[in-house]
Parts: C-alpha cells; structure tokens; sequence
C-alpha cells in the first residue's frame, strides 16, 4: 500500500540543460518500489501549482540517513521549475509508490529495453533489477539528450545501442531503425525469444507496439500522461485499450504493448 512520505533534498543537480537529478532522503523506506512505479511529488514552498507531479523512480539507493530515493526530471513547466530551484536541506512531498511496474520476463526470454529521452528513468530500474544482463537502445533526437550513458554503459553486460535523430551520437535514426537492424543480425533465433519492454513519448510507443505486432513479440510499455490524484480517483490520466478506458495511475503505467489502442 502507498503511502505518504516527507523526504529532504540530499541533492538536486544538474544532469544537462534540460534534466536534473533529484536525491531525497526519506529515511527508512517502508516499501521498495518495483521497477516501473513512480511516485506523485509535490513541494513544500508553493501551492503554485497546487497539484504534485507523478515521477518514475530513477533509483533506489542505501545512505547514512538509511535510505535514498533518486528521480531525473526534464525542466519543461511551472512545477519542475520550481523544482529545480529546491536546495539541500528543502523537504517534499510524496506519495507512493504507485502504479504497477514492469512484469519479470521468463527465463528463456531476451529482455529487451526501449527507451526514448526521459523514458530511461523508468527502465534504468529494470535494466539494474536484470542484473544488466539485457539489450538496451537508447533514442533522442540530439545527443545533449541522452541521459546518464556513462552509468548506462558502466551497469550493461551487453551492448548499449544509441539511436539520435541528427546522427550525433550512435546511428543515425530512430530506436525502430535500430531494433530492426538487431533482429537482422539475430535472424538465427526466433523473435519469441525477446521480449520488449519501452518507455518513452507517445509517438516512440506507437511505434514500437506496432513494431512489436509485426514482429510477434511480447512486451510492455509504459506510459506517459499528466495525472492530478495519482490513484485513480479523479480519472484524468485514462487511455484506450482494447478492454475499455483504463487508468494509466491505477491499472499501469505498464500496460501489453497489444493492449493499447492508438
């Protein structure tokens, strides 16, 4: 069960021009969060905005206060500017975790990861979860927009793949682009054998579930959308699926790749 949590900012430092990380110390962490949940946060300083933020769990991590929670955050609005202004010593607000996270694959399956931009905070989770042991592309339009590649690279066992837009880093394309020169080289085994899991901006998971249908293989993806509660009961977060409306809050933000109607 979810539940409240005052925290106090151990760190909140700059990743690029465009991202922080967040580090908050809320002491002894009664429930560890799965990969995939996220937590709403909200400050103490402002009620403008009135309505805290929903923010996938970046990592969680042991610290002398006895435990950390760390977040990575794109500056795009009024609330995640007031947020990077917060200093060390600032408390917050939370509530979670919540939502439902990524399901474990089997163990004769590939895990495959898909992220795209900020999407990487929802699957760097699973990808230390998974022991590194995964495939994992990485797509953004400009390389000043990836995050964290250097603990990327340092958590991987296997080949972190690059995708951005402009070609300045990795190939040039898109993580599709990319995906399918993979299963090119791997034509030797059966695409049931992978399984995708993607995180990302709407049009990158379209993408991707339709990528998925063609090719027959399972995987989940999460989803991206402004919430107010967090825990279903205002229903402003719903998306269709093949089942009726289902709120991305309550009932994901992971969801079947095949569930999702576009």
């Amino acid at each position: 069960m979810s539940k409240y949590i005052r925290a106090k900012i151990t760190e909140n430092t700059p990743v690029n021009k465009d991202h922080n990380l967040l580090v908050l110390s809320p002491g002894n962490i009664q429930q560890h969060p799965l990969p995939g949940q996220f937590y709403m946060i909200g400050t103490d300083f402002s009620y403008d905005p009135l309505l805290k933020r929903p923010f996938s769990i970046f990592r969680e991590a042991s610290s002398a206060e006895g435990g950390e929670l760390q977040f990575l955050y794109r500056i795009k609005g009024k609330g995640t500017e007031r947020m990077k202004e917060m200093k060390k010593g600032d408390t917050v607000n939370l509530l979670g975790p919540l939502g439902n996270g990524y399901p474990m694959h089997g163990r004769n399956l590939t895990p495959v990861l898909v992220a795209g931009g900020i999407g990487i905070a929802s699957l760097f989770p699973l990808a230390e979860k998974l022991s590194g042991n995964v495939h994992l592309f990485y797509g953004a339009r400009t390389k000043n927009e990836l995050l964290m590649p250097n603990e990327l690279k340092g958590l991987l066992k296997k080949e972190l793949i690059i995708s951005t837009d402009d070609g300045s880093e990795g190939t040039k394309g898109t993580v599709i682009d990319a995906l399918n020169i993979f299963l090119t080289s791997k034509s030797q085994f059966s695409t049931s054998n992978f399984l995708l899991y993607a995180c990302g901006p709407s049009p990158m998971l379209e993408a991707v579930s339709k990528f998925a249908a063609e090719k027959e293989i399972k995987g989940y993806i999460s989803m991206e959308e402004n919430m107010a509660c967090g825990v279903g009961a205002c229903l402003g977060c719903t998306v269709k699926t093949k089942k009726g409306y289902k709120r991305v809050c309550k009932e994901g933000p992971v969801f079947s790749a095949e569930e999702i109607v576009w």
